[in-house]
């Protein structure tokens, strides 16, 4: 579900109590841990971190005039969501994070290609998301993706 909130003050603050307190964790956490450059804005109707264009002219290639995706956070009908592009693109990295949910998750991982759902509130490994954030920095994640284009 894609918001209209202009702002991720705005947008936390038309969620539901229990989904507001989750998703403002999240995003402490997230902001808390993200290597420098990175900026937190509204993005796809979603809290989106992005490479901006001050960093990286070039933008989106599927629209340039957008920054650089690389995280978003969003409170869907009926789960959390966590898109970290990153993952996708990294097998190190989704590697990593899947053997380490293991290790801190009650239940068993719910994921896409790149996409993290959490059906239930008390079961997001804060501290886990986190240190997925700090895992990649902004020229890192500049890097791979260029990669990717050129294939």
């Amino acid at each position: 579900m894609q918001s209209d909130s202009k702002t991720p003050q705005e947008y936390v603050a038309s969620l539901p109590e229990d989904r507001k307190i989750a998703i403002e964790k999240l995003r402490k956490t997230i902001v808390s841990n993200l290597p420098e450059g990175f900026h937190e804005e509204m993005s796809y109707g979603m809290l989106g971190y992005v490479v901006p264009h001050a960093l990286y002219p070039n933008g989106y290639h599927c629209n340039p005039k957008l920054p650089l995706p690389f995280m978003n956070v969003a409170s869907q009908k009926n789960f959390i969501a966590i898109y970290h592009v990153g993952i996708y693109m990294d097998p190190e990295l989704l590697d990593w994070f899947v053997s380490e949910y293991s290790k801190v998750a009650k239940t068993k991982i719910d994921m896409g290609k790149s996409c993290i759902r959490f059906k239930k509130m008390d079961e997001i490994p804060y501290q886990l998301i986190g240190e997925l954030a700090s895992k990649m920095s902004v020229l890192k994640w500049i890097s791979i993706y260029e990669n990717a284009l050129k294939k």
